[in-house]
């Protein structure tokens, strides 16, 4: 079937304008560049693991881009936060490609890099999944009071812990937060690590952590993480184009679905309260998970059907989340066009 696809002039160009749309919906509603899909979507139709990597890194450059300029025009991007995590990203970054480069040499990348994305991917959805169903853990502040002070108690604990650790020097975020400049350095180190080594613009570590570790609001948290994968995935795409490893007969076509996506998903987040959409989301990163565990045992176990079977739960993970995302803002769209009812009105 993925020999099939890779052999048609057509077919492959228009799966990937497709899933561009998809991908494009979620990085604007999330701030996640959805590249933690499309590199497990190459490495299971077979792409090199730089070239998969590589050319993840180029797609959520150029999708960082589009959904940032929606951001900055609702005002949910912190510049201060985005510009202090370049540095730490950047040394991310470089540490990343090397082990890529390394592991390589030694022929285990793609399995390193596999068993990686089941872990990352399995937790975090397992962690998102649960606190969204919980109820807990500070889900959701209102996109209309990003600009205002922040109410501790819509902080979640994590991040009250990590707040009350007054290492200097302290930066004073939107929304009134403080926080450590350490701290903030330590996130962005740990996500360029992972755009690196993983092909990701870091945004599904991200913006989770900006909101649950560092208590930034979720508008400000999504945008912001944007803004800063514009930066992680320009650097990185750059690394690996020097390598040789960017396809743009796979870039172009992802980015131009991505780009009618993005905006979509971007007007959405002062549409949709994200704390429904969450629970979608944890179960589209356990889906990840599933699929990549899928492809993985196929190859060890010379199961055929496992490759396949491993793309439709990809595909069908991403189309879960964005449908979400879609049919909660044309409801919402449909509630402010009913306005008041007529015996409210005076």
């Amino acid at each position: 079937m993925i020999e099939g696809l890779l052999s048609s002039g057509m077919a492959l160009p228009a799966m990937f304008v497709a899933f561009g749309v998809l991908i494009g919906v979620l990085f604007g509603f999330f701030g996640m560049g959805g590249s933690f899909l499309v590199t497990p979507a190459l490495l299971v139709m077979g792409y090199p693991s730089r070239v998969a990597v590589g050319s993840g890194l180029a797609f959520v450059f150029g999708t960082a881009v589009i959904a940032t300029l929606k951001h900055r025009d609702l005002g949910q991007v912190d510049y201060k936060l985005g510009v202090s995590m370049i540095i730490g990203t950047t040394i991310g970054l470089e540490v990343g490609k090397e082990m890529v480069v390394y592991l390589e040499h030694l022929g285990m990348a793609g399995f390193i890099i596999s068993v990686t994305y089941i872990g990352l991917l399995g937790g975090i959805g397992v962690f998102i999944t649960y606190t969204a169903l919980k109820g807990g853990g500070g889900g959701g502040i209102d996109h209309d009071e990003a600009d205002g002070e922040v109410d501790a108690d819509d902080i979640p604990d994590i991040a009250k812990k990590i707040q009350s650790y007054r290492i200097p020097p302290m930066m004073t975020l939107r929304g009134g937060i403080q926080v450590s400049l350490w701290m903030v350095l330590l996130v962005a180190f740990a996500t360029g690590l992972l755009s690196g080594l993983l092909g990701v613009g870091g945004g599904f570590i991200r913006m989770p952590a900006l909101f649950y570790v560092i208590g930034v609001p979720v508008p400000i948290a999504v945008g912001t993480d944007l803004f800063e994968i514009v930066f992680s995935g320009g650097i990185g795409s750059l690394m690996y184009a020097q390598l040789g490893a960017v396809n743009l007969g796979i870039v172009v076509p992802l980015l131009a679905g991505s780009a009618l996506g993005a905006r979509v998903g971007s007007a959405a987040t002062s549409l949709v309260d994200e704390e429904g959409i969450k629970i979608y989301f944890g179960l589209m990163l356990l889906g990840g998970a599933v699929a990549v565990a899928v492809q993985e045992a196929g190859k060890g176990l010379d199961i055929g059907i496992a490759e396949p079977i491993s793309l439709v739960l990809i595909l069908a993970s991403a189309l879960m989340v964005a449908g979400a995302v879609v049919v909660s803002s044309v409801r919402a769209l449909r509630t402010e066009d009913e306005g008041p009812t007529p015996a409210a009105a005076d």
